[in-house]
């Protein structure tokens, strides 16, 4: 192995820019090239290649989003695209791919690996659902965001005995939601996993400020079929039978933008230097995440053909401590 390259795919995450440094840094220290590709896999494509080297990954550890920036790219769905990225690959004469991202980037990367090209994988997605890893890159930092917004709108709330909707980010999967309501003491959580009864949530707010509670907190996932614009319109179509109406607050991108914190720099940096030494050791077609507390290698294979699932008897736990 004498040359890699790498790239940030999907939704950006706070902490990806902790991985590509560890990626370059310790691909340096095996005596490779390390290349970083510009825009995800339109740059791969484009052939948009920059060489680097240690000091061009310095000062970026505390930085959130990625210093390589990332797009989506329909053309690499195509097995034309693909083609046309691999050719670049073998213009630069680079040996091996290291790709950062959720589903949809492994997914590419696992495309990749099928014709044959050695690819590896770095776990990173706030929306932690990504199968072969606990908890991926950038998911810490996004629910810290979301908690610091929901202790301020508690304040705001209970000053004005009001309830609030809050929208996180979670097309498909509920884990920033449900995590959000247990942590931040919400009264309820919405999650696509769940079907969600409005006159069942109203009954539940309603029971809430019966008990004394100044103030109600609901967490909704974005991609549930009752988002909080869904809700809210319920609500407020139905607010004279129902007895009050809702404040809605989407936090949308805010939550990718944090700086990372602590545990999404380790994280990333332990994941970079997993995937060169999974590299040096000739092990490619996987994806490395942390896995009860290790740092372990799945099979993208596996990862691109199962659904990571939610835990949805917490469920019940959040529902007990909203009481």
């Amino acid at each position: 192995m004498k040359r890699i390259a790498l790239l940030t795919s999907g939704g950006d995450a706070p902490g990806m820019n902790a991985a590509i440094r560890a990626v370059v840094r310790t691909g340096l220290a095996k005596s490779w090239d390390v290349f970083g590709v510009r825009h995800g896999y339109a740059g791969l494509i484009s052939g948009d290649f920059v060489p680097l080297g240690a000091r061009d990954v310095g000062g970026i550890i505390q930085l959130g989003g990625t210093m390589l920036g990332s797009a989506r790219c329909p053309e690499f769905k195509t097995a034309d695209g693909r083609l046309k990225a691999l050719s670049q690959l073998r213009r630069h004469e680079v040996e091996a791919l290291v790709v950062i991202g959720g589903n949809g980037s492994q997914t590419g990367a696992y495309a990749l690996s099928q014709s044959g090209f050695p690819v590896v994988g770095i776990a990173s997605t706030i929306d932690n659902d990504l199968y072969g890893c606990d908890i991926s890159i950038g998911v810490d930092t996004a629910l810290n965001v979301s908690l610091e917004a929901i202790d301020r709108l508690k304040v705001t709330a209970s000053s004005h005995h009001r309830a609030f909707l809050v929208e996180v980010m979670g097309r498909e999967c509920g884990y920033l939601a449900l995590m959000a309501s247990i942590a931040g003491g919400a009264e309820a959580v919405i999650i696509p996993e769940q079907e969600a009864d409005p006159e069942a949530m109203a009954s539940d707010l309603r029971a809430a400020y019966d008990m004394g509670k100044s103030h109600a907190i609901v967490v909704v996932a974005e991609g549930a079929r009752y988002n909080a614009e869904g809700m809210a319109d319920y609500f407020k179509q139905n607010g004279e039978r129902l007895g009050f109406d809702l404040r809605v607050t989407k936090l949308g991108h805010v939550q990718r933008g944090g700086a990372p914190g602590s545990f999404d720099r380790l994280l990333g940096s332990r994941l970079g230097a997993a995937a060169t030494d999974q590299l040096a050791c000739g092990g490619h077609g996987v994806l490395v995440g942390l896995c009860m507390g290790e740092i372990k290698a799945t099979p993208l294979a596996e990862v691109t053909s199962n659904k990571k699932l939610l835990d949805v008897s917490l469920l019940a736990l959040a529902r007990v401590l909203a009481l």
